[in-house]
């Protein structure tokens, strides 16, 4: 017995989402491609036969060459490119990822309570995100890397913490658009509670908004991880990330051009994947496609 499109019953969210990311072909290659580097810069280093601070006193900034066993070249020290553009992008992603979580988190959650709440108290909260908002971004995460100190942890949550705002804003005004639409005053009616209805209601239809702003934030985090760690407020040596190495890169450019060129072609390609997943999974998750499908 066949199954026609009438009998169907009622999909899911994720399900009409993930069907028409999948006719998205730039956004799966680089699905794909973003899977793909997250898994080389994790397993590939402890495959590799030198680690990313092991120093080759015979090749000391040696171009490219297989035979050497160095396929990516060696830096100033002799240490691999290859095992450090691996290990840097392990540093960049994780860092990318987990602040980006943190402002999603704070951003979400802050501007969805301002915006469905409303009155003084949208006001007073948006106010506070004034304030934060005329003070200088990159110094409020210098301020909290240098009263904290300098572990890779702190710099995950130091700018996860200050780049939330943002995205506090956008949702605060999509949510300012949502609240009075038919199904949440029918929930409100029905006696479901504020904070169930901004979890089961609201969100969700945040989400294309909000993932394409996570796709956009991610790249920024990898950038604003690159700056301090060029002012020596980011990554510690020997420990690395593509920004760090792209900025020595660029100190040896004239003699060893394959020490900034790796590095930059792994960040360029992942912040152009990034851009192209995100905007596939704008028009996946565009409310307006899913009910003219």
């Amino acid at each position: 017995m066949s199954v026609t499109a009438g009998d169907e019953g009622p999909r899911s969210l994720w399900t009409d989402a993930w069907a028409a990311l999948r006719q998205n072909r730039a956004a799966m290659v680089s699905f794909w491609v973003l899977a793909a580097l997250a898994l080389a810069v994790v397993i590939l280093p402890g495959l590799l036969t030198f680690t990313y601070e092991q120093t080759d006193w015979d090749n000391i900034a040696m171009p490219p060459s297989l035979a050497a066993g160095h396929p990516f070249g060696t830096d100033s020290l002799g240490r691999d490119m290859l095992a450090r553009t691996l290990a840097g992008g392990r540093v960049s992603l994780l860092v990318a990822l987990v602040a980006t979580g943190v402002s999603l988190v704070i951003g979400v959650g802050y501007g969805a309570v301002a915006g469905y709440v409303g009155g003084r108290v949208d006001q007073l909260m948006m106010r506070v995100v004034d304030i934060l908002y005329a003070l200088p971004f990159m110094f409020l995460v210098i301020l909290l890397m240098v009263l904290f100190g300098r572990n890779i942890v702190l710099i995950f949550v130091a700018i996860g913490a200050i780049n939330w705002l943002d995205m506090a804003r956008i949702v605060r005004g999509q949510t300012l658009s949502l609240k009075n639409r038919e199904f949440v005053e029918a929930a409100r009616a029905n006696g479901v509670t504020s904070a169930r209805i901004i979890r089961r209601h609201i969100v969700p239809n945040l989400l294309g908004v909000v993932a394409v702003y996570v796709t956009l934030t991610i790249p920024h985090v990898i950038l604003v991880e690159s700056f301090l760690s060029f002012l020596g407020l980011g990554v510690q040596e020997p420990m690395t990330s593509w920004g760090a190495l792209v900025n020595e890169g660029s100190q040896e450019l004239e003699t060893s051009w394959w020490m900034i060129v790796f590095p930059s072609l792994f960040l360029a390609l992942t912040l152009f994947c990034f851009n192209f997943l995100g905007d596939g999974l704008r028009d996946a998750l565009d409310p307006r496609d899913r009910s003219a499908s």
